[in-house]
């Protein structure tokens, strides 16, 4: 079985990417609350347990939305973003613009006609309920996605960048094509197969074209909403999120360091997860010039390329690259810096 999206000419043509960070933070308390939690995020997850444990957040309005027996959640949690990139102000200020009947609309397919208390409230009083849902989702933000936020979207970055380029050289097919396993485009229908559906569903589409949405702290699924108030969103993994909570905690292999000596064998083992100059320089602990100086032979030897993307140039490993850092085994740290 599979869900179906429905895309004319006009409705490709308008796709586009974007990166969220209040979808990030919607996707961790998922993580948090046992949803469709992926392994790669272990390191974080206990992070954030010790943070919490420390101080808990109190979310009271916005828990029992997003974690509950219900598979799903009410899409105005994340609006489809208006830019390529947005800000978390920008986003609860979207999610804020949701109309009373669409805050009713969402949580009665969700939750049925008779909710718990907590949504009940929220349905009869969705503008008081949606302020302080976006006071929680900041607070959860600022406490636990912002210390690792530029990492973070140096991945997205990365991800969005990869998926342009495969675009560019193959159109729709190509780039959805790698996307997903479970994610094929087919005769003009974006296609979503996997054990997951039960039933044939085709999604009631928003306006415009669909949102693709990379997501680095989530679920190992593509998450496609079946309605929405605003464009149709594809949120799906990132690439290079597995590496995300390993930078500068994983020893490199000993073939590399014999290779390339010690700092570049580390450096080229961090960029297994994309990064700027300013996060290696403080992952690694060494200083924005060294860690240059060290990317610049890197580049030059083939195993490290670079992006401009918005006012960040981004570093990755080339395909040598990622050869040359499995070449044998590095234990991770399993710890999570800020």
């Amino acid at each position: 079985m599979a869900l179906t999206v429905h895309l004319g000419v006009a409705e490709l043509a308008a796709t586009r990417f974007a990166v969220s960070p209040l979808s990030e933070t919607v996707a961790c308390l998922r993580q948090l609350g046992d949803r469709d939690r992926h392994a790669i995020h272990l390191p974080w997850l206990r992070w954030a347990q010790e943070i919490l444990a420390e101080e808990p957040l109190h979310l009271s309005h916005t828990w029992p939305l997003i974690v509950s027996e219900r598979l799903a959640w009410p899409e105005f949690l994340v609006p489809a973003p208006r830019g390529a990139g947005t800000s978390i102000e920008e986003d609860l200020e979207a999610l804020q613009r949701t109309t009373a009947q669409q805050v009713r609309t969402s949580l009665r397919r969700v939750f049925g006609a008779r909710p718990p208390d907590a949504v009940a409230r929220l349905a009869a009083r969705p503008a008081a309920g949606l302020r302080a849902i976006a006071g929680e989702l900041r607070a959860v933000h600022d406490r636990l996605i912002a210390p690792h936020w530029s990492r973070i979207r140096a991945v997205l970055d990365a991800d969005v960048i990869h998926r342009a380029k495969r675009f560019a050289a193959g159109g729709a097919e190509q780039l959805f094509a790698d996307l997903h396993p479970d994610l094929h485009w087919r005769d003009g229908r974006l296609v979503l197969e996997g054990a997951r559906w039960r039933s044939e569903i085709v999604v009631d589409r928003g306006p415009g074209g669909l949102v693709l949405m990379p997501v680095a702290l989530g679920s190992p699924h593509v998450l496609i909403k079946k309605r929405t108030s605003t464009q149709t969103t594809v949120r799906y993994p990132a690439r290079g999120a597995g590496a995300l909570w390993t930078m500068g905690t994983r020893a490199p292999s000993r073939s590399t360091v014999r290779l390339l000596g010690r700092a570049r064998a580390a450096l080229l083992e961090a960029l297994r997860s994309p990064a700027t100059t300013t996060d290696l320089a403080r992952a690694l602990g060494v200083t924005p010039s060294a860690v240059s100086q060290h990317l610049g032979v890197l580049r030059a030897s083939g195993l490290v390329t670079r992006e401009r993307y918005g006012r960040n140039v981004l570093y990755m490993t080339t395909a040598l690259g990622d050869s040359l850092c499995g070449a044998d085994g590095p234990s991770p740290a399993g710890s999570v810096r800020p």
